[in-house]
């Protein structure tokens, strides 16, 4: 039991797209589309308040387990620790949207959230945090969860993207880079990826190209549809 614990795992490294990489994905995936079968059951209001709620506390129990983890196993550290990654402080975020039912907040999740989310789950730098680790385990809860935040507005509250706020989360998310590089230079940090390639960045690489490509299209497609 120890050996899925420890900080410096003795488990094999993880493999992007591994058996359990692609059923992990495909979990999340089946829960996604679960919220949109099961929709009319979700806008309930005492089972929508319920899964607001519940979603929630998950994430928050598995924000809180990771950094007491860290402090237990002496690996925290202001360098590496604080939650400044985008998809980090999305869940952070995505715990105060759930919990407050922003509109406001969903606006900028729908598009930093759920795309720095999908991100991570699709190209994780877990290094050797294979399955079943505590690590792999609590990564993919607390990114998942976050994709699954979003969708539930999207289908319960029935919030809807706009334009607008595509642009206004792009001047956030430029701005919030630009602070975040200040602190890496105080801290010699590496938050947001900023100062140099994480480990998987090959792995980003083989997505990048497409991202650059079709990004913009598909945002105006997603929101082209909602409205």
């Amino acid at each position: 039991m120890k050996t899925f614990f420890q900080f410096h795992s003795k488990l094999d490294p993880f493999r992007l797209f591994s058996g359990e990489h692609l059923l992990t994905i495909g979990i999340i995936l089946v829960l996604g589309v679960f919220l949109f079968v099961f929709r009319k059951q979700i806008q309930e209001q005492g089972k929508k308040r319920l899964f607001r709620f519940s979603l929630a506390f998950l994430l928050l129990a598995s924000e809180a387990f990771y950094h007491l983890w860290l402090v237990y196993e002496n690996a925290w550290s202001l360098k590496t620790a604080l939650p400044l990654q985008l998809s980090d402080l999305a869940v952070i975020l995505a715990i105060v949207m759930l919990l407050t039912n922003s509109f406001r907040l969903f606006q900028f999740m729908y598009f930093a959230g759920l795309g720095s989310s999908i991100q991570a789950i699709v190209t994780p730098d877990l290094g050797r945090f294979s399955f079943p680790h505590f690590r792999y385990i609590e990564f993919f809860v607390s990114h998942g969860g976050v994709v699954i935040a979003c969708l539930f507005m999207v289908v319960a509250c029935k919030y809807r993207p706009t334009i607008p706020s595509m642009w206004v989360t792009v001047l956030i998310v430029n701005l919030y880079a630009a602070g975040v590089f200040f602190l890496n230079k105080w801290l010699g940090a590496n938050y947001l990826y900023i100062m140099k390639k994480p480990r998987s960045a090959l792995q980003c690489t083989l997505l990048s190209r497409h991202q650059k490509k079709s990004t913009n299209r598909v945002l105006f497609c997603i929101i082209k549809k909602h409205n």
